[in-house]
Protein backbone atom coordinates (compact mmCIF):
# COMPACT_ATOMS: atom_id res chain seq x y z
CA UNK A 1 0.00 0.00 0.00
CA UNK A 2 1.14 3.67 -1.05
CA UNK A 3 0.40 6.08 1.17
CA UNK A 4 -0.90 9.42 0.90
CA UNK A 5 1.65 11.09 3.47
CA UNK A 6 1.62 15.04 2.54
CA UNK A 7 5.03 16.22 1.57
CA UNK A 8 7.50 18.10 3.46
CA UNK A 9 7.95 22.02 4.05
CA UNK A 10 11.19 22.63 2.79
CA UNK A 11 13.46 25.86 3.56
CA UNK A 12 13.72 28.36 1.06
CA UNK A 13 17.51 27.81 0.99
CA UNK A 14 17.57 23.42 0.59
CA UNK A 15 19.75 22.15 3.31
CA UNK A 16 20.93 18.70 4.07
CA UNK A 17 18.02 18.59 6.53
CA UNK A 18 15.58 18.92 3.60
CA UNK A 19 17.37 15.64 1.83
CA UNK A 20 16.83 14.22 4.87
CA UNK A 21 13.07 15.18 5.04
CA UNK A 22 12.32 14.22 1.29
CA UNK A 23 14.26 10.77 2.31
CA UNK A 24 11.91 9.86 5.37
CA UNK A 25 8.90 11.11 3.58
CA UNK A 26 9.61 8.70 0.55
CA UNK A 27 10.44 5.58 2.97
CA UNK A 28 6.83 6.16 4.73
CA UNK A 29 5.18 6.36 2.21
CA UNK A 30 6.53 3.37 0.41
CA UNK A 31 7.24 1.30 2.93
CA UNK A 32 4.90 -1.33 3.41
CA UNK A 33 4.19 -1.11 -0.75
CA UNK A 34 4.53 -3.89 -3.73
CA UNK A 35 7.25 -3.66 -6.26
CA UNK A 36 3.56 -3.79 -8.34
CA UNK A 37 2.33 -0.93 -6.43
CA UNK A 38 5.63 0.56 -7.08
CA UNK A 39 5.60 0.18 -10.89
CA UNK A 40 2.35 1.53 -11.05
CA UNK A 41 2.52 4.52 -9.65
CA UNK A 42 5.88 5.37 -11.23
CA UNK A 43 4.16 4.74 -14.82
CA UNK A 44 1.16 6.91 -13.99
CA UNK A 45 3.70 9.96 -12.98
CA UNK A 46 5.02 9.05 -16.55
CA UNK A 47 2.03 9.19 -18.33
CA UNK A 48 0.63 12.36 -16.42
CA UNK A 49 4.00 14.52 -17.43
CA UNK A 50 3.91 13.13 -20.77
CA UNK A 51 -0.08 14.27 -20.90
CA UNK A 52 0.99 17.83 -19.43
CA UNK A 53 3.88 18.46 -21.57
CA UNK A 54 1.67 17.43 -24.69
CA UNK A 55 3.73 14.23 -25.64
CA UNK A 56 2.99 10.67 -26.82
CA UNK A 57 3.62 7.69 -24.84
CA UNK A 58 4.16 4.86 -27.50
CA UNK A 59 3.54 1.59 -26.03
CA UNK A 60 5.00 -0.77 -28.32
CA UNK A 61 8.43 0.73 -28.25
CA UNK A 62 7.78 0.54 -23.86
CA UNK A 63 8.44 3.95 -22.63
CA UNK A 64 9.35 5.92 -25.54
CA UNK A 65 8.49 9.67 -25.54
CA UNK A 66 8.09 11.41 -28.70
CA UNK A 67 6.30 14.88 -29.80
CA UNK A 68 3.43 14.71 -30.94
CA UNK A 69 3.15 16.54 -34.35
CA UNK A 70 0.16 17.20 -36.83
Amino acid sequence: MIYNIPKPRLSPNFTIEDIHKIREWNYERLKDSTLEERKAESKQKMLDYVKRFGLVFDQTQNCYVHRYTK
